[in-house]
């Protein structure tokens, strides 16, 4: 089985557990940041990361996502929310859509830091927006969110992924 692991990454969240999913797989890998990445065609296993945006894959994640077609494909992903949370089970709901021409073998979200520079806007700029005002709660969930992505986010994913590779071999036998 060949893979590749994709990622895009802003603040380095996506990037440190791309690197995590990278070790948790089998040789023949590749590892690439999205705009480095091949095409598809050619890997039995594809590590898709990315980072949410606007409820969603980024966008240079979800144009590599939107040119994959027949593959077999593990999704990860970093967000500012909390990863269990309803917000974040749409996102990656809103990503699986992306990927519907695709055989999703799992999928890991784990929280991470988010630009300081988003933050400063979200507070200049949509202070009276109910869905994105600064509130005590998201300033607490954003100061949880700098502790991650941490060791065990990164060893959740590697055990998330090593359960997808085990669903390839036992197809593939």
């Amino acid at each position: 089985m060949k893979s590749l692991v994709v990622y895009s990454s802003r603040t380095g969240n996506t990037k440190k557990v791309a690197e995590a999913v990278y070790k948790a797989l089998p040789d023949p890998k590749e590892i690439k940041r999205v705009e480095d990445a091949p095409p598809a065609d050619g890997y039995d296993f594809i590590a898709m990361g990315f980072w949410i945006d606007r409820g969603t894959a980024d966008a240079g994640a979800g144009k590599y996502m939107a040119e994959m077609k027949g593959k077999r494909v593990g999704l990860f992903g970093t967000l500012g929310a909390y990863p269990d949370s309803d917000h974040a089970k749409d996102c990656i709901n809103n990503v699986k859509s992306l990927m519907k021409e695709n055989d999703i073998l799992g999928t890991f979200l784990c929280q991470g830091k988010v630009d300081p520079a988003l933050i400063k806007m979200m507070e200049e700029k949509m202070k009276d927006d109910p869905h994105h005002a600064m509130t005590p709660e998201r300033k607490a969930r954003l100061e949880e969110g700098k502790k991650h992505p941490d060791e065990t986010d990164c060893l959740n994913a590697q055990k998330a992924f090593k359960a997808m590779v085990k669903k390839v071999n036992d197809s593939d036998a």
